[in-house]
């Protein structure tokens, strides 16, 4: 086998944290309705991965409602909890009580990359400052309660290169971790490229380590497509 590499390399250019698993929006876009005080208020909800396409879903929906009184707006588009990549706007109503209330409640839920615009119809009563905060953010409550979801995994790619003598074992191991092996090559060793969640990538490395007696060669080439 050529020259090994220990794993203290590999895992510090893998990194592990929370947002490698997270619920996004299992929808193109999702849709509530309710009458407050006279008012029609709409939340339409979208998956919106990046700034450009939260922003392109901005407009369709004020494409959709223009001849709305309102169509205030919020998005996400990261992982939950995320602050670096938000936006929002309220759209002509009074500083604060729209766009912000509806990021917050965004911020606060287990939802990543997603975008809210609320509609509103104004129905002839004034809600005052506290009335359109709860007005916006509730709407966003009540889209995220019944939003379909389906959860994002974040992926790593491994080149593993082992001795012969490790293979049965190395296979038997697979099914711990949720890895898919996308290639295997038999030569000088025996090279295998794998799949997994990156959040069992420090795992599984060390153990690799382990069953090799760190006789082993792993590469994160994620990247590298």
């Amino acid at each position: 086998m050529r020259e090994k590499e220990l794993q203290g390399t590999l895992l510090r250019g893998i990194c592990i944290g929370m947002s490698d698993r997270y619920l996004i929006p299992d929808t193109t876009h999702y849709r509530v309705e309710e009458i407050i005080k006279k008012s029609q208020f709409i939340v339409t909800l979208a998956h919106t991965p990046s700034v450009e396409e939260a922003k392109a879903f901005i407009a369709a929906i004020k494409e959709e409602f223009p001849d709305a009184t309102h169509n205030c707006w919020a998005y996400q588009a990261g992982p939950p909890g995320s602050t670096a990549m938000v936006g929002m706007s309220d759209d002509g109503e009074p500083h604060g009580t729209a766009g912000k209330p509806m990021l917050n409640m965004l911020l606060h839920s287990d939802v990543g990359e997603i975008s809210a615009v609320v509609t509103r119809y104004f129905g002839g009563t004034k809600l005052g400052t506290g009335g359109l905060v709860r007005a916006y953010s509730g709407m966003v409550k009540l889209g995220l309660e019944t939003l379909p979801t389906r959860e994002k995994i974040t992926p790593v790619r491994l080149e593993v290169i082992i001795d012969y003598s490790s293979v049965t074992l190395f296979k038997r191991m697979l099914p711990d971790y949720e890895i898919k092996v996308l290639e295997e090559n038999f030569g000088a060793d025996a090279t295998f490229i794998v799949e997994m969640p990156k959040e069992h990538a420090e795992k599984f490395s060390a153990a690799v380590v382990e069953l090799t007696n760190g006789n082993a060669l792993i590469d994160d080439i994620t990247d590298d497509e």
